[in-house]
């Protein structure tokens, strides 16, 4: 970025409003530092007059947006944002802060990496921030990080990749190795807001002046209430029963079938999207992710667009569904494809250990989720994402365990048996709610689930 770097005080002064400081730890500081490093002093010295702060981080109280938050601001003016002892000692007391007060917290990170003239002892408070983040994380507090520019070293690989949200600023440097240690013929472009978004290691790149906006917009979200299941949404497309199985397969692949955006953007009144796996990848044409707003309280969702289903987009699937469970947010799934990807790119992306996890986090969430299918249900690669005992389907759609063609060819059969094999797998709605797999939306079923929801197993 070539223009002026905001300072840490411009910085919340951006989004927030009523910034109180809080109290920190006072050390007595050695001469020189911890190690007696020659000029040291002198170096904080003249960072303090320069950036009238003594020491790379302020942190305090705020109200963004009506949402009141821990800020923890870095000032990068004082030594390059970089983290030393007494850093430490306000970072520890602003996360404490946050869990005795059930603050969110919200780092607008500006560093350089830890400070050198402090040595191992400046690098141990990575461990110590990474320790209240994890306290912070399991009290059910949300962590939203603000990238400013640079990002880089061990504050990029805590307070900001460990956050649970992370927001960009356009052309911000954003990278574990800051500039002066890279390979020389390492590529810049790698090391920016706009590649780590193409990655997954960054949820969106938004422009300052829209900083504060889409904060509050978090905060009020990720901190409303949850509750009860989230209702399964209404059908949106042709509510009539299909007579055949095949008929079933044609109306769910149609071109004109209400797809996923149209449910969320009938469903919620309000949604900020969760982007990326954080392993590298993202799947945007097959997999969105998010929390919004229905009817006044906030519900995660999870949904298939009608494609194959890639790696990435199983990750980001498992990790919204956690963040929702350790915050206590009902999750909706929206299921809606011909099945996982199964090209040799995706068997070198671990699909395979990516459904596995996606299993396992429905499975193991605390929360409930509710589940409805509204195109393609196909094989494995759908039902990962399926609720047990709260899966709903609208009329124009099919649950498969296979679709009816590579059923037929594992069959033997010749490709025009595919409609007759449709019909023999009962894989229409009404089919499903009469064998107990699901429910139809907008009809009552003949019998409930075969599996009903344990009482002990989701968060009321």
């Amino acid at each position: 970025m070539t223009e002026r770097r905001a300072t840490a005080r411009e910085a919340i002064a951006l989004l927030a409003d009523e910034f109180t400081e809080l109290p920190f730890p006072i050390r007595d500081p050695a001469p020189d530092g911890p190690l007696g490093w020659p000029g040291y002093d002198a170096s904080r010295a003249r960072a303090a007059e320069r950036t009238g702060e003594e020491e790379s981080v302020i942190c305090g109280t705020a109200t963004i947006e009506g949402t009141e938050a821990v800020v923890i601001a870095f000032e990068f003016g004082f030594l390059g944002g970089s983290l030393g002892e007494r850093t430490g000692d306000r970072l520890e007391a602003a996360y404490t802060c946050a869990r005795a007060r059930r603050l969110p917290v919200v780092p607008l990170v500006a560093t350089g990496g830890s400070r050198m003239q402090e040595g191992m002892l400046a690098l141990s408070q990575l461990q110590r921030v990474a320790r209240q983040s994890a306290l912070t994380r399991e009290a059910g507090l949300p962590q939203i990080a603000v990238l400013r520019d640079p990002t880089t070293g061990g504050g990029w690989a805590t307070l900001g990749a460990g956050a649970d949200v992370t927001l960009a600023l356009p052309g911000a440097q954003i990278g574990f190795a800051g500039s002066r240690v890279r390979p020389p013929e390492a590529d810049p472009a790698a090391y920016t807001a706009e590649a780590q978004l193409a990655a997954g290691a960054v949820d969106a790149v938004v422009a300052p002046e829209e900083v504060r906006e889409v904060l509050g917009r978090w905060l009020r979200l990720l901190t409303a209430p949850g509750g009860a299941p989230a209702p399964p949404p209404r059908a949106l497309g042709g509510t009539a029963p299909s007579a055949t199985g095949w008929e079933a397969v044609r109306r769910a692949r149609a071109a004109e079938r209400p797809r996923a955006q149209a449910y969320l953007a009938d469903y919620f009144g309000d949604r900020v999207a969760l982007s990326g796996d954080r392993c590298g990848g993202t799947d945007p044409d097959g997999m969105l992710c998010g929390f919004g707003d229905h009817e006044g309280r906030t519900v995660a969702y999870a949904a298939q667009t009608g494609a194959a289903t890639r790696p990435a987009g199983y990750r980001t699937a498992t990790r919204l569904i956690r963040l929702a469970d350790r915050l206590g947010i009902p999750v909706l799934t929206l299921v809606d494809t011909p099945g996982a990807a199964n090209d040799a790119e995706a068997e070198r992306q671990g699909v395979g250990a990516a459904i596995a996890e996606l299993f396992g986090a429905v499975a193991a969430a605390r929360v409930p989720v509710t589940t409805l299918v509204i195109g393609e249900g196909g094989s494995g690669g759908a039902l990962a994402l399926a609720a047990p005992g709260n899966t709903w389907a609208t009329p124009d759609s099919y649950f498969s365990v296979i679709a009816p063609e590579s059923a037929a060819a594992i069959l033997k059969r010749p490709p025009w048996e595919a409609e007759a094999t449709a019909d023999q797998l009962r894989l229409r709605p009404q089919d499903l709610a009469e064998l107990g797999v699901l429910r139809v939306v907008g009809q009552e079923p003949r019998e409930g689930p075969s599996r009903k929801p344990d009482a002990g197993d989701r968060r009321p």
